[in-house]
């Protein structure tokens, strides 16, 4: 198999389980499982998993991030601030909506980290840049709306947990920019999670809750944990480090085509064509910047 047929393949493999990931958490969440409660066994679990990933094949970066206090300040900043919040509003609005609509809406975050690199940089946003903000806002207001001015055609708490999680992702991106590059993906996110698995329980009490498993539950379980955090990541990462981190972005926008598939498929959601319309044009938006930023890398290179 061609090296670069295989990353591709890799990445969407990622994209589709992150898709899996959410429907998962839909799941679980309509068959008994409190929303707290979830996020607190997903973040322990995956925190676990992945750190111990870490240890054995990343030795040398994993002992040097936990040895520095640097380091785990900043790693714990990235966990309350994006990892935790992010995860946590993410299924708040799966919760309240889908996990087709919910992953759409998070996908306005590439959008708003480009706005916050224009006015950090002081520099307007270029052309194609600002069709893609203008895709994105008008994809939002369409799924919002429906294109009616009098009212939401989504509940106002899904949509404001949706609009939330976007914000949180674009923290999850840029937070920990620097620490992956020095100390890699699983040590930064496995150590992040485990320190929001740590310190979120206090502020939500999961325990109060009764963990419900059952076949059915553990098989969601299994898919929000283990396919949908270890295996994607892994597959991602690896992916990526094959066919390159621009087109490895641009190839993981499957995620929410998944996403909306597997709630049409598994949870029987029902979408509206003004819903398929606003989802194109924010999925178009993130493509048309991952496209920009190829054709950048592209002529760089040559």
């Amino acid at each position: 198999m061609n090296k670069m047929f295989k990353g591709t393949i890799m990445v969407l493999i990622a994209g589709i389980f992150w898709g899996i990931s959410g429907v998962s958490g839909q799941y679980l969440m309509t068959h008994g499982m409190n929303v707290d409660l979830l996020s607190c066994v997903r973040l322990i679990t995956a925190g676990v998993i992945m750190t111990t990933i870490a240890a054995l094949n990343q030795r040398e970066t994993f002992l040097k991030a936990v040895t520095s206090l640097k380091a785990l300040g900043g790693i714990a900043l990235f966990s309350l601030i994006g990892l935790v919040m992010n995860q946590y509003a993410y299924l708040r609005a799966i919760e309240s909506t889908n996990a087709g609509t919910a992953t759409v809406i998070q996908y306005m975050a590439p959008i708003l980290v480009l706005a916050y690199v224009s006015l950090r940089k002081k520099q307007l946003p270029r052309g194609s840049e600002i069709l893609a903000i203008i895709l994105a806002v008008l994809g939002t207001f369409i799924i919002a709306t429906h294109g009616r001015l009098d009212g939401l055609a989504i509940t106002p708490c899904g949509f404001a947990w949706g609009l939330f999680s976007a914000v949180t992702y674009s923290f999850y991106i840029i937070l920990p920019a620097k620490l992956i590059r020095e100390y890699g993906s699983f040590t930064v996110i496995g150590l992040g999670m485990i320190m929001g698995g740590i310190l979120f329980p206090i502020l939500v009490k999961p325990w109060q809750y009764t963990l419900v498993l059952n076949p059915g539950n553990l098989l969601g379980l299994f898919g929000i944990i283990i396919v949908g955090t270890v295996f994607a990541y892994s597959l991602f990462l690896k992916g990526t480090a094959i066919v390159g981190a621009v087109k490895g972005s641009l190839l993981a926008c499957v995620e929410p085509i998944s996403s909306v598939f597997f709630s049409l498929t598994i949870m029987h959601e029902v979408f509206y064509p003004m819903d398929f319309l606003g989802m194109i044009f924010i999925v178009g938006a993130v493509l048309l910047i991952s496209l920009r930023d190829l054709v950048v890398v592209k002529k760089q290179l040559h």
